[in-house]
């Protein structure tokens, strides 16, 4: 494996819920980083800890070695690739990975339009704004091996990369990951209505769900913030429904229909059109206690992931 070259510039374009936090990680690792945000604020930010920005994408692109791209739609990393000028900024040698979750087909129609010389990759992530904060991601990269090795020591800095495969295929993984969390948090509401309406306390039914065939990472990450009655922010519906849309898009390589997956996208967009699509993703439990005349509110020390400190 080639080591990443200490002097190489990281570019970063998005420094949203989970750009912020991963960009400031790679100032702190010592990286040269140069950052940009639609708002003025994250940037401050980023130049406060140790970073630099610059006037416009293109500019942040074209001083980049490696640019990396943090936004929450294709069509967003669109406005920044072609309408903003960054792909075509970008210089012979550098590398662009884009850590967005993306159209697989689209990530590598913009690679087939990029400079000479420059290569491309989709390293999108998840775990979360705690685990962003707290080097605790799990990356999905997909791109010649070359280029991920030069990326990989940089993105390592984040969390735990995986690497996929070709192009395109850090994506899939993602929308698979995905797929399979949207289907649990849309069940998870439901095993609480249930138990409840049948006599359980929810402090009983979560402590046996928790140690049971019933735990997962959503019962632990996100059941907490149903209790505490936030339903997450920091994850939207509108992303959700995003990221479930894109998943039904690779549901046509399929004989057969997903339908639980659709079943789960049913739910999301009752619950976007009840409470609003920007609202926290896990209002699609709310619906269950709304329409069951429950609640699901418990008493505990429920830390919002954004607050989430490394121990």
């Amino acid at each position: 494996m080639t080591e990443t070259r200490a002097s190489e510039t990281i570019g970063f374009i998005g420094l949203g819920n989970m750009g912020l936090p991963m960009c400031l990680n790679l100032v702190d690792a010592g990286y040269d980083v140069v950052a940009l945000d639609l708002r003025p604020e994250p940037v401050a930010e980023v130049v406060a800890a140790g970073g630099r920005t610059a006037a416009d994408v293109a500019a942040v692109a074209a001083a980049a070695d490696i640019l990396l791209t943090s936004l929450p739609r294709p069509d967003h990393v669109d406005g920044v690739m072609r309408a903003g000028g960054a792909l075509t900024a970008l210089r012979p040698g550098s590398v662009w990975a884009d850590l967005t979750t993306n159209r697989r087909e689209f990530v590598q129609e913009l690679a087939d339009e990029a400079p000479a010389g420059v290569t491309v990759m989709d390293s999108p992530v998840t775990g979360a704004v705690d685990g962003a904060r707290n080097k605790r991601l799990t990356l999905f990269a997909g791109g010649a091996e070359a280029d991920l090795d030069r990326v990989v020591p940089v993105l390592e800095n984040l969390g735990r990369v995986i690497r996929c495969g070709p192009l395109g295929t850090g994506n899939v993984v993602k929308l698979v990951t995905n797929q399979l969390w949207f289907i649990h948090a849309a069940s998870i509401g439901e095993g609480f209505a249930l138990g409840m309406a049948n006599g359980v306390e929810l402090p009983v039914l979560y402590d046996a769900i928790c140690d049971s065939v019933g735990d997962s990472f959503v019962a632990r990450h996100d059941g907490p913030s149903i209790f505490a009655g936030h339903y997450d922010p920091s994850f939207t519906l509108d992303l959700c429904l995003k990221d479930l849309g894109l998943v039904r898009e690779l549901e046509s390589s399929l004989e057969e229909p997903l339908v639980m997956t659709a079943a789960a996208h049913g739910v999301f967009e009752d619950a976007a059109e009840r409470y609003g699509r920007n609202v926290g993703e896990l209002h699609v439990a709310k619906r269950l206690e709304d329409d069951n005349q429950l609640s699901f509110r418990m008493d505990g020390d429920w830390v919002a992931p954004w607050d989430v400190t490394d121990d």
